[in-house]
């Protein structure tokens, strides 16, 4: 008769936290860049180029800062995401799939620490 984990132990939910905190602090940092790039506005303008290269010159300016923005969305959901995982792992239910309620296993967590669903699951999501 095997016994299958229900969920992983506060030792391995430590080593979690600890992997999570330093993508944390990463994406944060990550996110200021990229939030400093979107506000960062250089001296080299367009004002004293011919208006056709300004013209080019403005509209590349603009699908750039769109780009970073959508980075920057991006990061930001990342974050939340790890956040949340912190939660779970306060919550003791870090690592517990939403749809299966099986224990993901520790190599998919390694792989995406923010993950609530099992590759099994996910499988079945996407079909």
């Amino acid at each position: 008769m095997s016994t299958e984990k229900t969920r992983y132990s506060d030792q391995e939910l430590e080593e979690f936290r600890q992997l999570i905190e330093k993508k944390l602090q990463k994406a944060r940092q990550e996110l200021d860049l990229l939030q400093s790039a979107f506000n960062y506005k250089d001296s080299n303008s367009t004002d004293d180029t011919s208006p056709t290269f300004k013209l080019l010159e403005d509209g590349s300016e603009i699908m750039t800062r769109e780009e970073i923005g959508q980075l920057a969305m991006r990061q930001k959901k990342f974050i939340q995401n790890l956040e949340a995982a912190l939660v779970r792992i306060q919550n003791k239910t870090y690592g517990i799939c939403r749809e299966t309620g099986k224990l993901i296993p520790k190599e998919r967590l390694l792989a995406v620490p923010h993950a609530t669903l099992s590759m099994e699951a996910k499988l079945k999501q996407n079909r």
